[in-house]
């Protein structure tokens, strides 16, 4: 029995001392490229991108398949545990190094305001030209609907409390609406629950996308049927350019972000209905990275209409003045993403053609 114990020890010690071997030449047939890799990866982690040289640069994919080829043959062979955690760190960081962000908060945001924001938006171009029809036909039926019995009015127009703005409303109760807010406190209160409104509406148009995009168009349908039913109104009053300038002021910018939230939600929905030869799941996800920059950019858009509604349309009391604003808004939304293209300046800086997925 003693004998027996003492050949089984033996046994395992040697299979120990071979499998330590085995690890010993595995690592040192390889720990050069390892070296080499984690000296790469080390200086892209601390900003020296510009330092590595081409042939650094050109050899991190190569190095990278091989580090991960490694740890694969050291899970399946059951290597030294600590070689194997070596690896897994080291094959992580790498895959970091290649594919993932390589800008901080200040890079990106230069990168999004100086072209990758407008080259977002302009590849929505039949989206927004959809999500424009609609809106209009919105207005068209929200005009149509009221002029016809104009009980569609407060259905369109929601509870309206005290409002004076209902139908059949003198021409002074509606003119006072639109001029003399001077003196009205609270407006900073005010913006703040036009922002939350607009952007409740936008992003509501952006994330029923998924529903092949019908709700998104159904909202911007309702959402402008009452734009259609308060033109109607003042028009009936002879207030139809008074209301367009108290409008204009904020709507330009307001209005361009709606229909920029409900084209991407339009975008979704198309691919989802046609994803071509991919999966459904991979035509939304590949939709949803494509417009969720457009949609930072909304946010931001919703921001400058509600400071612009609640401080501006309230200041600003001449229709002329209102619409001058308005007007200018829209020029420069329009120049921004339409006019102005810088040499892609979207383009992140980093590996080389070749070195990327």
């Amino acid at each position: 029995m003693m004998a027996r114990w003492f050949t089984r020890g033996g046994a395992g010690d040697a299979a120990v001392e071979a499998a330590a071997l085995r690890s010993d030449r595995f690592r040192q047939a390889r720990e050069a490229d390892w070296q080499r890799l984690e000296q790469i990866v080390t200086r892209i982690e601390g900003g020296r991108l510009r330092r590595l040289s081409d042939d650094d640069l050109l050899a991190l994919p190569t190095l990278y398949r091989t580090a991960v080829s490694s740890l694969a043959i050291a899970r399946e062979t059951s290597l030294d545990a600590a070689l194997v955690a070596y690896l897994e760190g080291l094959a992580r960081r790498a895959w970091f190094a290649l594919y993932g962000p390589r800008e901080g908060l200040g890079a990106w945001l230069r990168h999004f305001f100086l072209g990758g924001w407008g080259a977002a938006v302009r590849g929505l171009s039949f989206e927004m030209l959809l999500a424009l029809a609609i809106m209009v036909l919105g207005t068209v039926v929200g005009w149509l609907l009221v002029s016809g019995n104009s009980d569609w009015f407060y259905t369109l127009m929601g509870g309206l409390g005290d409002d004076v703005r209902v139908p059949g409303a003198s021409r002074e109760a509606l003119q006072r609406t639109l001029f003399g807010q001077q003196d009205q406190n609270g407006l900073g209160l005010f913006a703040a629950f036009l922002f939350g409104n607009n952007s409740q509406v936008s992003l509501f148009a952006y994330a029923l996308g998924f529903a092949f995009g019908v709700p998104s168009i159904l909202l911007l349908v309702h959402n402008t049927a009452g734009l259609g039913a308060l033109l109607w109104l003042y028009h009936g009053r002879g207030l139809t350019l008074e209301l367009v300038g108290w409008l204009s002021i904020h709507g330009t910018t307001e209005l361009f972000a709606i229909l920029l939230a409900g084209a991407s939600g339009i975008h979704i929905g198309r691919a989802m209905a046609f994803p071509g030869d991919v999966r459904v799941i991979d035509a939304a996800a590949a939709a949803g990275r494509r417009t969720a920059q457009v949609m930072v950019g909304v946010v931001l858009m919703l921001i400058v209409a509600a400071l612009l509604e609640g401080f501006g349309r309230q200041l600003v009391d001449s229709t002329f003045a209102r619409l001058a604003i308005g007007g200018t808004m829209l020029a420069l939304w329009c120049a921004y993403f339409f006019a102005w293209r810088p040499e892609r300046p979207w383009v992140r800086p980093g590996l080389p053609a070749g070195t990327g997925r």
